[in-house]
């Protein structure tokens, strides 16, 4: 008689859905360059105002965030951005949003000129991560969300999705 099989069994995860949280207009002011660094030039977008409408969070951007950037030697765009969140009852959240912009020359160039391209042509990703100390809001201090942007002249559009 063979022996059991007493290895332990594993479960392999599901994989992750991502359904929609929020998403986020983003009101965003002249870009000012610190100039070159080591890893291509460094810059960032001061953040205006904005909203969060969605099925999971509503509410407002506080002005004062910051987009910083890295424009690569590649041509992609390395994005670094922090801001806050004021829910429709008055809580705050913390946002930390890391990511990826990049495309072909000409459509990076008609995005740094402030010129309307379609979203299709371009790839705009960040991750985004939550912080906050309001009771009805700490879950999202174990959130991870994933990001799918679009940029205008005057303003950044992301649909934000929960990572299940």
């Amino acid at each position: 008689m063979p022996a059991a099989n007493t290895a332990p069994h594993h479960d392999t995860p599901a994989p992750p859905a991502l359904p929609l949280m929020t998403q986020i207009r983003c009101e965003v002011a002249g870009l000012v360059s610190l100039g070159a660094g080591p890893h291509g030039e460094r810059r960032y977008v001061p953040l205006g105002g904005g909203t969060a409408r969605g099925p999971e969070l509503n509410g407002e951007l506080v002005p004062g965030g910051v987009d910083w950037q890295v424009l690569r030697q590649d041509g992609a765009l390395d994005i670094a951005a922090h801001y806050v969140i004021r829910t429709n009852d008055g809580d705050l959240i913390e946002v930390q949003s890391n990511g990826l912009r990049h495309g072909p020359p000409e459509v990076m160039a008609q995005l740094a000129r402030g010129e309307d391209v379609p979203a299709s042509s371009y790839y705009f990703r960040t991750v985004m991560r939550f912080t906050t100390g309001a009771p009805a809001w700490l879950h999202l201090n174990k959130v991870l969300a994933l990001a799918v942007g679009r940029r205008e002249a005057d303003r950044v559009l992301l649909d934000v999705y929960r990572v299940s």
